[in-house]
């Protein structure tokens, strides 16, 4: 273990990065004005302002998520940017004081393909709700993140589906940047709504080509953002491609700031992401895999509904990371679901999520203390298996 304050230009955003010694693993903390976030970091998902099925009690403890995300699209259709606005934005109105990331939208435009038309100008698309017509641009993604008030605002990107041709992911791929330097310069014209300062962070694009892939790199580097995130990838691309994308990004975005890898992953992606150089993870699989009734732990994957778990009196988890692991029996929540329970799916969303933010935690001290390879390497092992 390693650190390099010296040779590392202190950001105002970040503090000093500790690197492990035998990978592109790093430790840091971002700095905002609702907290610092220890990396690396397993953000929830909390598409309405809400982590599905949990209180922001639940979400702070027993889980322990240092920060949360809202989604910009379905906030600005409900409750809506005024409505925010006049509850003194996101924190305020959720009841959660610390860190909030809000994506763009542009995930959520991408995935109405049959619903939204792209163009130079920004997208327009229609609402799953009732049909109506909105347009998303640069520059009111700006000001609608603005409006809701998170810490860190992701700008407007197009994401491109998997597969598709080098021809299209270059074209979305340059739009992706004109787009960024629009929101960009509203973003620099705009101020707060309520007092404290908000991150922009830009997002590489460019499929599954190399040579896109570092020229978006190249490209958003050279706008000096506090955070550099990677989108475009676990859109259905193989798993090795992916690692591949992601090392070839992090090896040109600037060392001194943080990385997010946009929607990423079960927990033997993280760690391998981790050890590219990966510094931020948000992903839905934990609540949405647990609500389904699959566990995830130190040893493996349960299915919770499984015959075999009908009779099984042992506790769900006996590992420190998971108080309601330990608290329940398999045999429990496995009726739970049985019956349909709406308990059941919030235990296993506890859990899953626990998991999560013990793993990242784990990471960062292990980072630290210069045993990370060894520690990722042997419990790699059991991360995917099926028990």
């Amino acid at each position: 273990m390693r650190e390099k304050s010296n040779t590392i230009k202190q950001e105002k955003h970040t503090n000093s990065i500790i690197y492990d010694d035998n990978s592109s693993a790093r430790a840091c903390s971002i700095l905002t004005q609702h907290g610092a976030i220890d990396t690396p970091v397993f953000m929830p998902v909390g598409t309405l302002g809400t982590v599905k099925g949990l209180s922001q009690e639940q979400l702070s403890h027993p889980v322990g998520a240092q920060i949360m995300l809202g989604n910009t699209y379905h906030l600005y259709l409900r409750p809506g940017k005024e409505i925010l606005k006049h509850a003194g934005g996101i924190h305020q109105f959720i009841s959660w004081s610390k860190p909030i990331l809000t994506d763009s939208g542009g995930y959520q435009v991408y995935s109405l393909a049959d619903r939204r038309k792209i163009d130079e100008h920004g997208v327009q698309f229609k609402s799953h709700i009732d049909g109506s017509t909105h347009v998303f641009t640069p520059e009111n993604a700006v000001c609608i993140q603005r409006k809701i008030g998170a810490d860190i605002m992701m700008a407007f990107d197009e994401c491109t589906p998997y597969p598709v041709s080098h021809k299209e992911a270059q074209l979305s791929m340059d739009r992706t940047h004109r787009w960024l330097d629009r929101g960009l310069k509203k973003f620099k014209e705009s101020t707060p709504c309520y007092g404290y300062p908000q991150i922009f962070a830009p997002i590489v694009q460019g499929s599954v080509y190399s040579d896109l892939r570092k020229s978006s790199a190249e490209f958003i580097s050279q706008k000096n953002a506090p955070i550099n995130a990677i989108g475009g990838l676990s859109v259905g691309e193989p798993i090795d491609l992916m690692y591949q994308m992601t090392q070839e990004v992090c090896d040109i975005l600037p060392k001194n700031k943080p990385r997010y890898l946009m929607g990423v992953g079960t927990p033997l992606n993280i760690l391998e992401c981790i050890s590219l150089g990966i510094d931020m993870f948000d992903c839905v699989m934990p609540t949405r895999n647990g609500r389904n009734g699959m566990l995830f732990t130190i040893d493996g994957v349960i299915n919770i509904k499984n015959q075999k778990w009908k009779s099984d009196f042992s506790q769900i988890d006996t590992n420190a990371y998971s108080t309601v692991g330990s608290q329940y029996t398999k045999a429990y929540l496995r009726h739970l679901f049985s019956v349909n329970e709406l308990l059941g799916k919030q235990i296993a969303s506890i859990h899953n999520l626990s998991f999560y933010i013990w793993l990242t935690n784990q990471a960062r001290k292990k980072i630290i203390d210069g045993s990370f390879v060894a520690w990722k390497n042997r419990i790699s092992k059991n991360l995917d298996k099926r028990l």
